[in-house]
């Protein structure tokens, strides 16, 4: 096993990490300080690549660029620092922020907003046609998605206070999602809570460990089959890349504490295990 600390840009709340499979680039936020960095694979280098409105979840654009989901509801098309607007607001979400999103095989996004006071969580599915519909309430705080190999089925997180990942039935024709179950609760609080995920080419579920200090896998049956410990409290997702989508890059969080929150909390790990993803989907939103 490698696991190795490859950026420490010390984000208070680094989330979403995507591999741009035509840029050969990794791209992750930092959520509260409204920043986004992309790290090239060959060179090693990095750069903070945008600082604006903060970003909770982003997709990749057939064309290479891609749709930043920010507060308020509100959606963009970013392409190296330049911005065009895709919707403006959802009325229903002026005080909150959209949190994960996931592009599907047809390329909608599924994608999460948070839940504040007097009002929960909610997911939406943005469809091709640029049309935004709601499909689930009463959620807490919504978080990684992701998809069975043969399509048939959808994963989705809820991190608290459910603390739980679900799976739902899933219709790639329609888009619609039904008869919610539970995959896996976290019950023990060492474990922390599960926050964002992702899916290897054997059908297993990786998720990190918010407040639980790793990253867990899991078989198609939601057994645990491994877990990897971080220093840092706060692991908050988790994607594959690299040129064969071997690389795993876990993002973590200080979140206001880097004392309490471990060492190297915020920084960006790159893990190999000679496991292999799955690529994620392009977004295919008319703009």
């Amino acid at each position: 096993m490698e696991l190795v600390k490859i950026v420490d840009c010390q984000c208070d709340l680094g989330e979403s990490p995507l591999w741009h499979p035509l840029e050969k680039r990794l791209y992750w936020v930092d959520i509260t300080k409204g920043r986004m960095f992309r790290f090239n694979s060959a060179t090693g280098e990095y750069e903070m690549c945008y600082e604006d409105v903060p970003v909770g979840g982003m997709t990749i654009q057939k064309d290479g660029s891609l749709l930043l989901f920010r507060t308020a509801g509100e959606i963009v098309v970013w392409r190296n620092g330049v911005i065009r607007n895709l919707i403006k607001e959802i009325p229903e979400e002026r005080k909150c922020r959209f949190n994960d999103v996931i592009a599907d095989p047809i390329g909608r996004v599924f994608c999460g907003t948070c839940s504040e006071e007097g009002k929960s969580g909610r997911l939406y599915r943005l469809d091709t046609n640029g049309s935004i519909t709601k499909i689930l309430e009463n959620v807490g705080c919504p978080n990684g998605m992701g998809f069975t190999l043969d399509y048939k089925q959808m994963y989705f997180t809820d991190s608290g206070p459910a603390n739980t990942i679900y799976v739902f039935d899933y219709d790639q024709q329609t888009g619609g999602i039904s008869n919610q179950r539970i995959f896996v609760k976290f019950m023990n609080i060492a474990d922390g809570r599960p926050d964002g995920m992702t899916v290897d080419d054997e059908g297993y579920i990786w998720s990190a460990n918010w407040d639980g200090w790793a990253v867990t896998r899991y078989t198609p049956m939601g057994v645990e089959d491994r877990r990897i410990r971080f220093s840092a409290r706060e692991v908050s997702s988790i994607t594959f890349g690299g040129e064969d989508l071997t690389d795993i890059y876990v993002t973590t969080a200080i979140a206001g504490n880097k004392a309490q929150n471990g060492p190297d909390a915020g920084a960006l790990f790159r893990l190999r295990l000679g496991i292999k993803g799955v690529p994620e989907f392009f977004s295919r939103i008319q703009v």
